[in-house]
């Protein structure tokens, strides 16, 4: 759908956040030392070496939870999926250049329609208080749509994701390049039935990160984060 671009500016997103006190956030490691030693051998110079998997969630308690605190449908969504992410140790890796890195914090990317018609990228650093999260969600979207200007965090593990509300969509396969591998969640349109809500969500990774089995825990997660919410 999209690739990461660098961004020459970061001043606005520091005077943001409060970046002190934060060292060795990201750094090279020894992929033999890793339990990814077989993965980054087999798979880090595959050219193509994504894994999609589908899943439909039940979006019943989100949906609820967006119309009752009045607080973005997506941005509840994102912060699930950094909650689940962030509880597992291999989204913290990420092969980059052929070389393994170890991150110590993490951010959920967002798309956004900017007013000229294009479209902006936003880091959302997660945090596991929903209300800043959502609050910084808003800052950073209306922001870029305004500006149309893209923000970027630095060494944070991102987590991409891509909503495309237009329509349901069964499936999205991203497009498979080594300029992004980062993990990536994206989703159409919920569909809404007599009761309950649904929400097919395609999940994309790396296989050095992770392999199928993890992938399929991470989506059973973020299933117990929807229905678990509460705010």
């Amino acid at each position: 759908m999209h690739e990461r671009q660098e961004n020459p500016s970061r001043q606005g997103m520091c005077q943001l956040f409060n970046t002190t006190n934060l060292q060795n956030m990201k750094q090279e490691i020894n992929p033999q030392e890793t339990s990814r030693a077989e993965a980054f051998g087999l798979w880090m110079t595959s050219p193509m070496p994504m894994v999609t998997l589908t899943k439909t969630f039940h979006v019943s308690n989100l949906l609820k939870s967006s119309k009752k605190s009045g607080m973005k449908f997506n941005a509840l969504l994102c912060w699930c999926i950094g909650k689940a992410a962030s509880q597992m140790e291999v989204f913290y890796t990420l092969p980059e250049q052929g070389k393994l890195f170890k991150y110590d914090r993490m951010a959920i990317n967002v798309i956004v329609n900017n007013r000229k018609g294009g479209i902006n990228s936003c880091d959302i650093p997660f945090t596991e208080d929903i209300l800043q999260f959502c609050q910084d969600y808003n800052t950073l979207t209306q922001r870029a749509s305004a500006e149309c200007n893209s923000s970027f965090l630095e060494d944070y593990m991102i987590v991409g994701t891509s909503a495309m509300i237009q329509t349901e969509l069964d499936c999205i396969i991203n497009q498979y390049t080594d300029k992004f591998s980062n993990p990536m969640v994206m989703w159409g349109k919920y569909s809404k039935h007599w009761f309950k809500a649904t929400l097919p969500i395609s999940f994309q990774f790396h296989h050095v990160q992770m392999d199928g089995g993890h992938g399929a825990t991470f989506l059973d997660l973020l299933q117990k984060e929807i229905v678990n919410l509460k705010i």
